[in-house]
């Protein structure tokens, strides 16, 4: 088991790690959409905080050595089911070919108030 923190992708915001590495299996905690340069919640619209979403993740995945295409699972959390079409547009444009199996479920809150999180696993 190796414990997976990229210096690209915003610190965890509670006692978890970024990713865990099992085997060729990587465990990603949920990101949202903090901007790792300035520390600042991306809030403008929800694709937006999708975007900035899928540049965390695609940091922490960099750090581990995968890709994206290397994703196998994503589970996306969202605060309004009605943002479920602006969220597979940005989603959409990260995961063109052969994209990963998803859930997609509407919560009553996420973390420091953003509207969408997302996780994922990856293996190669």
């Amino acid at each position: 088991m190796q414990v997976i923190a990229s210096s690209k992708a915003p610190k965890a915001l509670g006692p978890y790690s970024q990713a865990i590495l099992v085997g060729g299996t990587l465990y990603m905690s949920g990101q949202i959409a903090i901007n790792r340069l300035t520390g600042e919640f991306v809030q403008s619209s929800i694709e937006a905080e999708t975007e900035q979403i899928m540049h965390n993740i695609e940091a922490v995945l960099e750090e581990a050595g995968y890709h994206l295409q290397n994703v196998v699972k994503t589970t996306i959390f969202a605060t309004d089911i009605k943002d479920f079409e602006a969220i597979n547009g940005v989603y959409a444009k990260y995961f063109k070919a052969n994209p990963p199996a998803r859930s997609f479920v509407q919560v009553a809150a996420l973390p420091k108030g953003a509207r969408v999180e997302i996780e994922a696993v990856a293996y190669k």
